[in-house]
């Protein structure tokens, strides 16, 4: 396929789908992966995380042949618009990309190019691991009890994006119909009005649930809660909860066991093999991130609920700064660090790159490269741990050595070399 508006590389070979059906990708020795550096500091940490993931890649005998494409300030700059079709499309020939952080102009005609990016690829699983660096500050005691992965759905909830603005022809259409066709009565206030509605659908809520089941189960984990806010919104997110629980009896077998089993027929002796699946309410669960941190391993939940959730589970470990994430669907992924695009820093070679350089793990990870993966990780933590660290950790900790954004990028090569 030729592109006019993407940076096509010279080498390098495609990534395929082996299996239709299950989503299983064949996975060269040498990927051809788009990249999107992104807005702001998105000129720096997107450049930091290519060298860190080559390095790593080349330390485990393979290499990457990077596809430099466009979305955001630099697709303005460059070809006038903000989300080029070619763009869309070579992330979704090549399966596997990785953006930095972008920003939406107002009146764009996007709500949010991020989230467009991701519908738009159906990467409807916002998969975001949060687990402890040593070496890294924490607002609590103890941020080693924290090693979660929040699988939040992407494309429903308030994502759809099913509004209507106070004032509006179409908002007065909906209320009427509320109250007049459904007949419900004295709930809405006299006065201007917004209305917006939040679909949660059985295909959705199971895709997504199927994600952080498998994921469970492939890696070794202990536990699946649902987290959802059913003893208020009833036909929901109750039913997102009552789906999980139907799928596992439905897909899974004797390979999930729900919390009351594990305690009526093993004493809460969990069997080899198993993962447990439990529910919490939404409220409570932000609570018990805090009190009972270690309890929880594997959420999933819907979108308002997991934004909130992986927001307050990532400052448990240090911040957005070094917090990863990764949108994945059947077979295609889009990996992308949580944080902002943070303008006023840009070019400045200053700001924290580890949470693209995780965010590229993650990448890393989806690609089956677990050895690579593995080594990112661990010279990350390498190099945190040794006081070497960006101005926003050189801050808090005492001593340490402050690095500019690309000289971190240098050091983690440096212990990836080591390591290897």
């Amino acid at each position: 396929m030729s592109y006019d508006k993407v940076e096509v590389p010279e080498d390098g070979e495609a990534i395929t789908l082996a299996d239709e059906e299950t989503g299983e990708l064949d996975v060269p020795e040498n990927p051809i992966i788009p990249i999107i550096h992104g807005d702001g500091i998105g000129t720096d940490v997107g450049p930091a995380a290519q060298q860190v993931l080559d390095a790593a890649a080349e330390a485990t005998g393979r290499s990457i042949a990077w596809m430099r494409v466009y979305a955001g300030a630099s697709a303005r700059d460059k070809y006038g618009e903000n989300l080029p079709e070619d763009t869309v499309s070579a992330i979704r020939e090549h399966r596997v990309a990785i953006k930095g952080p972008l920003t939406t102009p107002v009146g764009s005609g996007f709500r949010s190019l991020n989230v467009a990016l991701r519908k738009t690829l159906d990467a409807y699983a916002n998969v975001r691991p949060t687990y402890y660096l040593d070496g890294v500050p924490s607002p609590v005691k103890a941020p080693e009890k924290m090693d979660m992965v929040i699988f939040r759905e992407n494309t429903e909830d308030v994502y759809a994006g099913i509004e209507w603005e106070a004032g509006t022809d179409e908002v007065e259409t909906v209320r009427a119909f509320v109250e007049d066709e459904m007949g419900v009565d004295d709930v809405i206030h006299d006065g201007p009005v917004g209305i917006g509605i939040k679909p949660i659908t059985e295909f959705g809520s199971k895709r997504l649930i199927r994600e952080a089941f498998d994921y469970a189960l492939e890696n070794d984990r202990d536990s699946v809660t649902l987290v959802h806010k059913g003893n208020i919104m009833k036909f929901t997110e109750a039913a997102f909860r009552d789906w999980g629980y139907e799928l596992a009896e439905e897909e899974y077998g004797d390979e999930l066991i729900t919390e009351d089993e594990l305690w009526d027929e093993h004493d809460g002796d969990q069997p080899e093999g198993t993962v447990v699946v439990k529910d919490r309410i939404a409220d409570n669960m932000l609570q018990q991130v805090l009190t009972r941190t270690d309890e929880y391993d594997v959420i999933a939940t819907m979108n308002l609920n997991g934004d909130y959730f992986s927001d307050a589970a990532g400052a448990q470990i240090g911040g957005l700064g070094i917090a990863p994430g990764i949108n994945r669907g059947h077979g295609r992924a889009l990996a992308e660090p949580v944080h902002g695009s943070a303008p006023k820093y840009a070019g400045e070679d200053k700001v924290n790159p580890t949470a693209m350089i995780l965010s590229g793990r993650e990448m890393l990870d989806y690609l089956g490269w677990k050895d690579a993966a593995d080594l990112v990780r661990d010279a990350v933590e390498e190099t945190i741990s040794s006081g070497k660290v960006t101005y926003d950790l050189h801050r808090q900790i005492d001593g340490g050595e402050k690095l500019a954004t690309s000289e971190f990028a240098d050091a983690i090569v440096e212990n990836i070399e080591k390591l290897s």
